[in-house]
């Protein structure tokens, strides 16, 4: 598989997950503009993949800006992930390889003999470069599980006074490109969709931290209890939530969310840009997660992490 990532420390407590799995086969990470920069990004995912021993999985830097618009995440939220306070990595060993995330990713997607399947935890400008470029890629995948979207919820543009707007109805991935998230929900190909609906039904909890703080004994693990203890406040409010990581779940195991086909359209319209529009007079081009299983969640993960 491979993970395209826009570098926040959920996307690399995700990718911390996946490589934790011995069934799951990361192959490539590719980077995209999102809540930290690309350089810093690929440069984090690089010092995650040193702490676990990956040296072997290459790393490609996509474009920095949106291919649609100038959204763009407020520069203190950008600037914690692009430093990660509070987490403690090893220096990267190496560089991100010298190809272009766009042009590795069509070369890869074009490859029928051997399909891959793609996890897309950031806005989804790199996938629609490609798709626009060369629509037949987006159908040669065995699937494209996407993080993002608020389809029978509200959005979380506000949370935490992230983006000072109006628009209670998008998430914000799909705010941040909702051109290029149009381009993939219209490309054919076979998307399952994780948005807000099943995040919100998997909270970190303040025992799952405990456990992780007292039980973690592998670098990946205690890793996690890093990302845990800065976001201690969250956790303890009740509104922490298993975002990226219930979506690399789903790779191990679709059955800790429900899916139901569903017509998913991207608004473009300025006063709800990027939400995630269920159409019901339309045929589905998404299996997307409306509902989740906290507690298979919460053994799926912890699982992986040999914490018990």
């Amino acid at each position: 598989m491979i993970v395209d990532t826009d570098g926040g420390v959920d996307d690399l407590m995700a990718i911390a997950f996946l490589l934790s799995r011995p069934d799951i086969h990361v192959e490539a990470i590719t980077i995209v503009n999102g809540v930290a920069d690309v350089p810093a990004g690929g440069r984090n995912v690089l010092r995650l993949l040193a702490l676990a021993g990956h040296n072997d999985i290459p790393v490609f830097l996509g474009r920095q800006t949106p291919l649609f618009g100038t959204q763009e995440f407020p520069a203190e939220r950008r600037a914690a992930a692009d430093e990660l306070p509070g987490i403690t990595l090893p220096e990267p060993k190496r560089s991100p390889d010298s190809r272009d995330a766009t042009d590795f990713l069509l070369k890869r997607l074009l490859d029928a003999a051997h399909p891959v399947q793609v996890l897309a935890l950031g806005p989804l400008t790199n996938l629609a470069e490609v798709f626009s470029h060369t629509p037949r890629a987006a159908r040669t995948g065995r699937q494209l599980v996407i993080l993002g979207g608020a389809v029978r919820v509200s959005g979380n543009l506000g949370d935490a006074g992230v983006f000072q707007t109006e628009n209670t109805s998008a998430e914000w991935n799909m705010f941040i490109d909702p051109g290029a998230a149009k381009i993939v929900f219209t490309s054919g190909a076979q998307i399952r969709l994780v948005p807000l609906d099943a995040t919100q039904r998997a909270p970190v909890d303040m025992a799952l931290f405990e456990q992780f703080k007292s039980r973690a004994s592998t670098p990946l693990a205690k890793f996690v209890a890093q990302v845990l203890e800065t976001n201690r406040d969250q956790i303890r409010q009740g509104y922490y939530f298993a975002r990226d990581a219930l979506a690399a779940a789903v790779l191990a195991n679709p059955a800790v969310v429900t899916f139901r086909p569903l017509a998913i359209e991207v608004s473009d319209k300025p006063q709800e840009l990027g939400r995630t529009v269920e159409v019901k007079t339309r045929r589905a081009n998404a299996l997307v997660a409306i509902d989740a299983d906290p507690l298979r969640f919460r053994d799926v993960f912890m699982i992986a992490f040999g914490v018990r």
